[in-house]
């Protein structure tokens, strides 16, 4: 008798768990509240959507660089409908293409309602046209995602505050913005708002703080040279009413002193959090703390229910680790293959210039006492970089001493959330140095930046200065 599944969520790691849990065989049913959701946060309020204005910003950045590359043409005007409907055709675009493939299987239903547990086995769905229905499934995965998360900041409930979900609807440019957050999600829309002429102002504790500790340094810099003007070691305690803005004051961390900062708009942008309202996860004896608890298999405290991406206590908050979840989970339930093992997630950040990372930083070879070597390449030294006026940023690499296995790599510079997969590919296959270092990389191409730091950790990097 074939087993059913059921998924809850169609974001990125709800439906990739369907399809792949319908390629091997299993009847699926997909819930999720409407159609328009296909996708989740990452299709149609995040990933895609601040894509779509970095391309928009990226070439926002060439304009404003025009003298520098010979070009002559005095002002340009960005048309803030446009940016808008381009990327909600984009979101459309890519929507009907995740439509067409859920309904390309025959054994997976999509059905459009919200979903509660009545039991472990069993799960009750209020359906968007009306009336309920219910379905029992051998498995049952929970891929509901998460919200954007609002600290209690006096004042954060006023009026036309923004998160990310409201700022990547508005269909203009501001004249300026507040940034509450200098995490992943505050610097992409800063970068972004900042090359489109928005007067952006960051107010945060830290400057990516899940990053090396190297980049963390650097990163100000970049920033402050672009025009964002960085409030750092700062949190924000008071938002007040400025006319037609807002005024956000901000305590200095370790001083008695405040800072306070003016904007036409203000985004809020310090997290995000689980999402299992409605769920009734109790109903289901499943356990909660921040987040849903699951073991090293990805299955709850009710047994043949699992969680996967951000629902999940202590979550990356990555479309591509939610999604490789839920493929390994569907893979190890019908093949009955080994533990789930999913320790290498590249992240990406899309600012100027881009940072990426994958593996362990610096610190945490220190703190955990590995015997490591590091290397550090410049795209200064990289003929591509250059020809791109794209020279600033670095490629580093931790290694373990012996040079057997790379351990990390962290990239900040043009093109490096493209560059970072080099790395995660040598990690999760325990590569050598020597066996990297082997790899022809052609020439002129930004990758040669990652072998010149891979040879560099073999005192053979042709285009770096001997160490003194």
């Amino acid at each position: 008798m074939t087993k059913k599944i059921i998924v809850i969520g169609a974001g990125p790691g709800g439906y990739e768990t369907a399809i792949r849990a319908a390629q091997l065989g299993l009847d699926v049913i997909l819930i999720d509240k409407d159609k328009k959701e296909l996708g989740g946060t990452c299709l149609n309020r995040g990933c895609i959507p601040t894509k779509t204005y970095f391309k928009n910003a990226e070439i926002a950045n060439s304009f404003n660089r025009k003298e520098e590359f010979g070009f002559e043409f005095d002002n340009y005007n960005i048309n803030g409908k446009r940016l808008q409907e381009r990327k909600n055709e984009v979101v459309t675009q890519i929507r009907s293409g995740i439509e067409f493939l859920v309904g390309s299987y025959k054994n997976l239903e999509l059905i459009e309602g919200l979903a509660s547990f009545v039991d472990s086995k069993t799960i009750k769905i209020a359906l968007k046209e009306g009336g309920e229905r219910e379905e029992t499934a051998d498995y049952i995965v929970i891929a509901t995602g998460s919200v954007p998360f609002v600290p209690p900041i006096k004042g954060a409930d006023l009026e036309g505050i923004m998160t990310s979900d409201e700022l990547l609807d508005i269909d203009y440019v501001p004249e300026s913005m507040a940034i509450i957050g200098g995490g992943v999600i505050g610097l992409e829309f800063g970068c972004i708002y900042n090359e489109l002429g928005t007067k952006v102002s960051v107010i945060t504790n830290e400057v990516l703080g899940s990053a090396d500790e190297e980049i963390q340094k650097r990163m100000p810099s970049f920033l402050k040279k672009a025009g964002i003007e960085l409030i750092k070691g700062a949190r924000a305690s008071l938002i007040e009413k400025d006319g037609e803005g807002y005024k956000v004051t901000a305590d200095i961390i370790g001083k008695d002193k405040t800072k306070e900062v003016s904007a036409k708009t203000l985004l809020i942008a310090t997290g995000r959090r689980p999402f299992y309202d409605g769920l009734n996860l109790e109903a289901a004896g499943i356990e909660v703390d921040r987040g849903i608890v699951v073991d090293e298999n990805l299955e709850t405290t009710a047994k043949g229910v699992y969680a996967i991406g951000d629902v999940i206590k202590n979550s990356m908050q990555l479309a591509h680790w939610a999604s490789f979840q839920g493929v390994s989970l569907v893979e190890k339930l019908v093949k009955g293959s080994s533990e789930i093992v999913i320790d290498v997630v590249p992240a990406a950040t899309f600012s100027f210039p881009e940072v990426s990372q994958v593996g362990i930083t610096e610190q945490e070879a220190k703190e955990k006492g590995i015997k490591y070597v590091k290397s550090k390449f410049n795209f200064s030294g990289n003929g591509k970089a250059v020809s791109l006026g794209e020279a600033e940023g670095f490629v580093k690499i931790i290694a373990k001493e012996d040079l057997s296995e790379i351990l990390g790599v962290h990239i900040v510079g043009p093109h490096a959330n493209d560059l970072i997969h080099e790395g995660a590919i040598a990690i999760a296959n325990k590569l050598s140095v020597s066996d990297i270092a082997k790899v022809v990389h052609a020439h002129p191409t930004l990758s040669e930046a990652f072998m010149e730091a891979v040879h560099q950790l073999e005192g053979a990097s042709i285009h770096s200065a001997p160490a003194k």
